[in-house]
């Protein structure tokens, strides 16, 4: 496929686009490939990157493997989703510190829509698919309760979040950044991110030095996933669709608790920066918050959240009608 400069700057407005839904938990950056019409070419380059590159290039030249795995597609796309995780992961860190009820009310309501949005997906219901909700919904539930089995500052964990959260990129309905909050990596993540960015601009190496470490871990485990994923949930999404998008609405509609904007913190640790965060915490009623609820705002970012997943759903439902 020839393309253009221009072709390939909409391609990176488009990598934007999905590099700002995966710094958020609830919307999927395969979501937004699927309803910006690039998810199967997305998926089809991924599945040609290969051991199989090296030989082409010896035999053929770089510029044949390069063509060969659609290189300036992907990087065209992931330069954009680059800039936008790069630029959005200040404003949610602050927002974390500073504003987490409503943050997190956002989030709340972002998962609550997507889903409905997956659930509706779901063509030919039968008792095996509701069973399916009903034990993926009990069982993340009870994964949300747990305490984490690592810390997310553990080099091998890190590895592990980015093997799973790697999903986000394969299967539309599915937030990488969510998976990250459950797995308690998110924080985490988006620390490694501003660290990244602020030690290669202030010129602080110590800084970038550990943030790069534990960004090359989760790039690593997202690569070893990517191959280890990709044709496994793309068989499962095109033989056995149904019960995968009910396997996936159990497993969101458990997390709710995760998400839950008044919290009672259980347990703290402290983090390789030397803070206070939390460990393990449980959800409470508003009225039994400590501090302000903020139940108003909250309620109203809850509706913010919920109709932005509904604004994207009809976007979709117009990209597939043209």
């Amino acid at each position: 496929m020839q393309r253009r400069f221009l072709d390939y700057l909409v391609i990176t407005f488009k990598g934007i686009a999905m590099g700002a839904a995966d710094v958020v938990p609830g919307v999927s950056g395969g979501t937004i490939a699927f309803i910006s019409g690039i998810y199967e070419e997305l998926i089809e380059s991924i599945d040609k990157v290969n051991l199989g590159l090296f030989k082409t290039w010896k035999q053929e030249g770089f510029k044949a493997a390069w063509n060969s795995f659609n290189g300036s597609f992907l990087m065209a796309l992931f330069s954009g989703i680059a800039i936008s995780i790069l630029s959005l992961a200040k404003i949610i860190k602050w927002l974390l510190h500073n504003e987490p009820v409503l943050l997190w009310s956002f989030f709340f309501g972002l998962v609550l829509a997507s889903i409905l949005y997956i659930a509706k997906q779901i063509k030919g219901w039968s008792v095996k698919l509701v069973l399916a909700i009903i034990i993926t919904s009990v069982l993340s539930y009870y994964i949300t309760l747990a305490e984490p089995f690592a810390s997310p500052d553990s080099p091998f964990y890190l590895l592990f979040c980015g093997f799973i959260a790697i999903i986000a990129m394969i299967l539309p309905g599915v937030s990488g950044a969510f998976i990250l909050l459950i797995l308690g990596a998110y924080q985490t993540a988006i620390d490694t991110i501003n660290n990244l960015r602020d030690g290669l601009l202030t010129g602080n190496m110590e800084l970038f030095k550990d943030a790069f470490i534990n960004f090359i871990l989760l790039a690593v485990g997202a690569v070893v996933g990517l191959k280890v994923f990709s044709k496994a949930l793309n068989w499962m999404f095109k033989h056995h669709k149904n019960l995968t998008l009910a396997i996936l609405t159990g497993f969101m509609i458990g997390s709710l608790n995760k998400l839950w904007p008044w919290k009672q913190v259980l347990k703290t640790r402290v983090n390789s920066e030397g803070e206070i965060v939390t460990l393990l915490d449980k959800s409470i009623l508003p009225n039994a918050y400590e501090g302000d609820s903020q139940l108003l705002m909250a309620t109203l970012f809850i509706i913010f959240g919920f109709a932005l997943i509904l604004i994207l759903e009809g976007l979709g439902k117009q990209k597939n009608k043209v």
